[in-house]
């Protein structure tokens, strides 16, 4: 479900990341909460990234990092995979 980075050998990687969130087959609003969780263990500066499949997570990170303050360093799609990268504030 969470897990830590360790370097930077993974097909999905270009983008950094200290921390991982699996929500791949989860709808909205889960892949928001569980990215919440994570985030609220991370220290400032700190990347997490998540894994979607639900095709409304795209906008529905966007006002997430808008209403948060976080930083939404990138979002891209691989396959039917919506993968955001998220730096906390």
């Amino acid at each position: 479900d969470v897990e830590r980075s360790r370097g930077l050998g993974d097909v999905y990687k270009r983008q950094a990341f200290d921390l991982e969130v699996d929500a791949r087959g989860l709808s909205c609003p889960l892949p928001i909460l569980k990215a919440k969780k994570a985030l609220n263990t991370m220290a400032s500066g700190q990347v997490l990234r998540v894994l979607a499949t639900d095709r409304h997570s795209t906008p529905d990170f966007q006002a997430f990092a808008k209403q948060t303050g976080h930083t939404l360093v990138e979002q891209r799609t691989e396959g039917d995979v919506h993968i955001h990268f998220l730096r906390r504030r």
